[in-house]
């Protein structure tokens, strides 16, 4: 195991100092244009509007009118790992699902890692952009793309769906991968690393990271806290797999990191999680070769699923403001510990400040965002009405002149057979 991470962790933890450590990481992040975002015409294309891709390493449609969508493309090249980090999609926007399975297509991508519930916090927060078992196809006309469920594999914490994605005018169609991880809370972390890592080498071992495959697409909420976990401690044991695993600077690794996507890594209590992740994770690069089993026998993953309308362990939430999104800093027991993350009364109290305002914040674009779902519907049944009038306005007369000369032609008929019945008598 690599020492100077683990030595690292625990002076930070025996000093109750993530909340420095993320600051400073914050501090220390270069800011870079994101300017083709805040475009008029690409404002209802962000879910949050001060969580923004890079002009630099933004992923650009191919063959569109309009080529933004917010994902940004995350290298590095050291670990010969490619990301694409994007946001969750509201439906049923044609600006926002059709676009994503184009990104999609275009990339070639082989696997879809979401780490967000359809519901949180009792509110429909995602588009349910992939068929269900009732539907089987999901038909996307704005760019083409039909989307069908060939298999599925439910677990206690997560889901893995097999999609099968044509593309409808060549007829040419891809298998995707798609693994949901359903139990892991907005701004907090997973219930232990052993749940993380069962599930994060479920993905590796797909394949889907690979780099002779496009990049895997990987989206959350924003696509900067749960994605930027996932990515970090990843990527972090390539690196140690690549090279001597006491030279990896996790810190360093982020902020590298941070130079393709704003803001990755949402609180201190996800910086910390990231390193016990990934400590955790070194023991099997180490050689230790039944690791694995206890990471699976210790997530329970065969057990029957929670309910996902809520987090399976719910938590008193310290909230700061960040990213247009209140931040969370969970407190939870991790396996074997119990570590003590409360700050200082003095951090605590302008923490607490900020709680409010944040929230509202949150509420607020949420609000917009389903509010502008309602009114998409209301037009599109409006319209539905409206079409059904004209119809009935355009057939109207047709089926009154029809009727009418139906009923002449049956009484000259009837007139007809009466008038020789009486001369044949």
């Amino acid at each position: 195991m690599s020492a100077l991470i683990e030595q690292e962790f625990q002076e930070i933890d025996a000093a109750n100092d993530w909340q420095a450590r993320y600051l400073e990481i914050r501090h220390n992040s270069n800011d870079h244009p994101h300017r083709v975002a805040k475009y008029q015409e690409n404002r209802n294309r962000n879910r949050y509007r001060d969580v923004s891709p890079y002009d630099h390493s933004r992923v650009k449609l191919l063959n569109t009118e309009n080529d933004y969508i917010n994902a940004s493309l995350v290298v590095t090249e050291e670990a010969q790992r490619n990301y694409i980090l994007t946001q969750k999609y509201k439906g049923p926007l044609p600006n926002t699902c059709c676009h994503f399975w184009l990104m999609v297509w275009q990339q070639k991508t082989k696997a879809v890692v979401m780490l967000n519930r359809i519901v949180e916090k009792d509110s429909v927060k995602c588009a349910q952009y992939w068929p269900t078992k009732e539907e089987e196809v999901m038909m996307f006309k704005e760019t083409g793309f039909r989307v069908r469920l060939v298999s599925e594999d439910i677990k206690s914490y997560y889901t893995v769906h097999l999609l099968q994605l044509e593309n409808i005018s060549s007829g040419e169609s891809r298998m995707i991968t798609h693994f949901h991880y359903t139990t892991w809370p907005d701004f907090g972390v997973p219930e232990s690393p052993a749940s993380f890592l069962n599930f994060l080498f479920k993905v590796r071992e797909s394949g889907s990271l690979n780099p002779e495959h496009g990049p895997a697409v990987i989206h959350c909420s924003a696509g900067i806290g749960r994605s930027g976990t996932f990515s970090l401690v990843d990527t972090c044991l390539v690196l140690m797999e690549k090279k001597d695993p006491f030279c990896v600077d996790i810190k360093k690794v982020l902020l590298d990191m941070r130079k393709y996507r704003m803001g990755l890594i949402q609180t201190p209590d996800q910086l910390r999680f990231s390193y016990m992740a990934v400590i955790e994770g070194t023991k099997f690069i180490m050689g230790d070769s039944t690791i694995q089993k206890r990471w699976k026998e210790l997530s329970k993953e065969d057990q029957a699923p929670s309910s996902e309308h809520s987090p399976p362990h719910p938590t008193k939430i310290i909230t700061e403001k960040f990213n247009g999104n209140s931040v969370g800093i969970e407190k939870q027991e991790q396996i074997g510990e119990k570590i003590n993350t409360d700050l200082s009364t003095k951090v605590q109290d302008a923490v607490d400040g900020n709680t409010e305002s944040t929230v509202r914040k949150r509420l607020r674009e949420d609000r917009k965002a389903n509010t502008a779902q309602k009114l998409q519907q209301m037009k599109q049944k409006l319209s539905e009405t409206e079409r059904k009038r004209k119809r009935w306005l355009y057939w109207k007369p047709i089926l009154i002149k029809v009727t009418f000369g139906t009923l002449i032609l049956f009484g000259a008929v009837y007139c007809w057979k009466m008038y020789f019945q009486e001369h044949s008598l």
